[in-house]
């Protein structure tokens, strides 16, 4: 329990303080005025004028002092739970001093999802111009591998070096931000692939679309490494532990306003209290890299995919998890629909 020393740092106690004084001032001067008209025969209107004012005055305490300043507390916790652009898409209407006020703003500028872009866009630049040498070090390798492996006839070392090889020239070397759908699909293919080479039979993999609407679904752009890490996320944390064969199927849908894109398996699935907390993480949108409890069990990169999708796209596109214990889980991704990068609002996606 808070002691009241503690409390009286905080300027919301003192304030709580002051209405309950007040209060108790009113209280008492009507109790006096209500002796003085038994005891003195003071007037009645008298009285009456006393309490219209003291209502007049509860009133103007309550929208100017009170009411302004739940409404600066419940922004502040929105803020600390990092629902940004709720935050960032009005402005504050009463700060406690002009100082607290350049202190916001420069909290919004910071917090400013195109800022953060930026910022992670020049980091991202930098360790690859760091690592440059890596990758074609690793394909030199890999071929390398390959080829020894097609002269001992080691067919299938062979190609999964070659489809090993395809997959990291995707993910490191091609620096495009946004990518096709059939690039992406293509991709998680390739993924799935390596991975039958140790699930073998175990694992399926289905993709699902509509044969009037692929044309147009495959065209749409979303940004890069969005699909494969789900994926990866539900066959070791979903089919892995499965006994018996795992399915995973991708069904995509282009509507008037979206692409829903949904990635499910139908592997162990995780309790109520996991799921509620998964989503909860998915709903804000994070600026931290910090692992949080629940990055063990694949929330990071789910937590990952959402917040790269919140910066480029806002808070109105994202992720959301469905699952149920022992029947498998659903992770729905929401992304708008753009087949060119200069369509997109946010330009500084793609600068």
């Amino acid at each position: 329990m808070v002691k009241f020393k503690e409390k009286q740092k905080y300027l919301s106690y003192r304030i709580m303080m002051l209405a309950k004084a007040i209060f108790a001032l009113q209280a008492l001067l009507l109790l006096t005025c209500c002796i003085l008209i038994y005891t003195v025969g003071m007037s009645v209107w008298l009285l009456a004028a006393g309490i219209f004012f003291m209502v007049v005055q509860d009133l103007v305490f309550y929208k100017w002092i009170v009411k302004p300043y739940n409404r600066m507390e419940q922004r502040i916790s929105l803020l600390a739970e990092s629902y940004t652009e709720a935050i960032l898409a009005r402005e504050w209407e009463v700060l406690p001093s002009p100082s607290t006020g350049r202190i916001c703003d420069k909290i919004m500028m910071l917090m400013n999802p195109s800022d953060s872009l930026k910022m992670n866009k020049r980091q991202a630049q930098y360790l690859a111009l760091q690592n440059q040498i890596n990758p074609h070090f690793l394909y030199n390798t890999l071929e390398s591998i390959r080829s020894e492996a097609l002269i001992a006839q080691l067919d299938t070392v062979a190609d999964m070096t070659e489809t090993l090889a395809r997959f990291f020239r995707y993910t490191i070397s091609k620096v495009e931000n946004f990518v096709s759908v059939e690039e992406e699909l293509e991709n998680c293919l390739m993924y799935f692939t390596i991975q039958q080479y140790r699930f073998g039979s175990r694992l399926n993999l289905e993709i699902q679309c509509d044969p009037k609407e692929k044309e147009k679904i495959y065209a749409c752009r979303l940004p890069k490494l969005t699909l494969q890490p789900i994926l990866e996320n539900s066959i070791v944390h979903g089919t892995e532990s499965k006994i018996g064969t795992g399915h995973l199927v991708i069904r995509l849908e282009r509507t008037k306003e979206c692409l829903l894109i949904c990635i499910s398996d139908d592997g162990i699935g995780m309790d109520e209290a996991t799921l509620e907390m998964l989503n909860e993480r998915l709903e804000k949108s994070t600026l931290t890299s910090e692992p949080q409890k629940g990055d063990e069990k694949g929330g990071i990169a789910l937590a990952n995919v959402n917040n790269r999708i919140h910066m480029l796209f806002g808070e109105s596109y994202g992720m959301q998890i469905y699952s149920m214990l022992g029947k498998g889980t659903d992770v729905e991704i929401r992304l708008p629909i753009f087949t060119s990068d200069r369509e997109l609002e946010n330009r500084e996606a793609v600068r």
